[in-house]
């Protein structure tokens, strides 16, 4: 049974691991219900999800990354006030932080089409969209997951990064998109594990801060034409 209503929610500012149980409860009461659904003759229609968030200053290392990628001790981040955590995400590592919209779709992709590398090219093109009602030209850069600037030029630059989760095709984590982000927490890891290439926000890029909230507006309204969902209070 298809299921395009999605359940929205704006955690505002929220620690990283409290988000991250709430995504897995989330994510779990789906997967249970897919598996619920087998034995049924009728099986019930999956929820979806999607949530906003910012997190305070928090490093965190996706589930192949490498840890020496992070560039300070235990002692130094207490110092700095950032946590890490290792995650169960895709990807390497990264940096949340205030003045960064991070979004969460726990979709249970069934219910929109079973294709991952869709799913990410849509997460995609909805930022490459909003950033160019900033214009700001936002690009892909082939074998390197986000949203980059100056693709193919010394100057490249990364302003959004991506690192999910798929089981059973039901999705979490998500993308993080630099808005007003204080671009000095990106220097002391290497960003995603790649070497030699800057992080971007779009206050940098503008030379002025930017409203989180209308650029979170214009993320909903592309990623809702994108997976032609219907949006939810929860």
């Amino acid at each position: 049974m298809e299921n395009k209503s999605v359940h929205f929610r704006n955690l505002g500012k929220r620690g990283y691991k409290e988000t991250w149980d709430y995504q897995d409860q989330l994510f779990q009461e789906i997967l249970a219900t897919k598996v619920s659904n087998r034995k049924l003759e009728k099986p019930v229609a999956t929820n979806n999800h999607f949530l906003f968030v910012e997190h305070p200053h928090v490093y965190t290392l996706g589930k192949s990354g490498d840890l020496s990628n992070l560039l300070l001790t235990q002692d130094q981040l207490a110092a700095k006030g950032v946590t890490f955590y290792k995650s169960n995400r895709g990807g390497d590592i990264t940096y949340h932080g205030p003045g960064q919209i991070v979004g969460y779709p726990i979709l249970d992709l069934d219910n929109f089409f079973t294709d991952i590398h869709k799913y990410l090219r849509f997460l995609e093109e909805a930022v490459i969209l909003t950033l160019a009602e900033y214009h700001i030209k936002g690009e892909r850069s082939e074998g390197e997951t986000g949203v980059w600037l100056d693709v193919g030029t010394s100057f490249a630059r990364k302003i959004c990064a991506l690192g999910v989760r798929s089981s059973r095709w039901v999705t979490m984590h998500g993308f993080a998109l630099n808005v007003n982000v204080d671009l000095g927490y990106f220097d002391h890891i290497i960003p995603c594990g790649i070497k030699g290439k800057a992080v971007a926000s779009m206050q940098a890029e503008l030379g002025k801060s930017i409203d989180i909230n209308e650029v979170q507006q214009k993320l909903l309204h592309h990623l809702g034409n994108l997976f032609q969902w219907e949006l939810l209070p929860f």
